[in-house]
């Protein structure tokens, strides 16, 4: 992941906003990227999930409003 900047960043992003705390994971980005923590590889999952809808055409999209 590190050789993907903008995937790396939707990766923390997302890791520090489903882990805000040491309550919910026991160390930070950095240190669960660098162990390949379970916390870690679920947010790099969700990364990978999230890049077609973040990627596709803006007004191809359905509104929701």
């Amino acid at each position: 992941m590190e050789h993907d900047t903008s995937m790396r960043a939707a990766a923390r992003a997302i890791y520090e906003a489903v882990y805000p705390s040491e309550d919910y994971a026991p160390v930070g980005f950095d240190q669960a990227e660098r162990y390949g923590t379970v916390h870690y590889r679920q947010a790099v999952d969700a990364a990978i999930r999230a890049r077609p809808h973040l990627t596709e055409d803006r007004e191809a999209q359905p509104r929701l409003f």
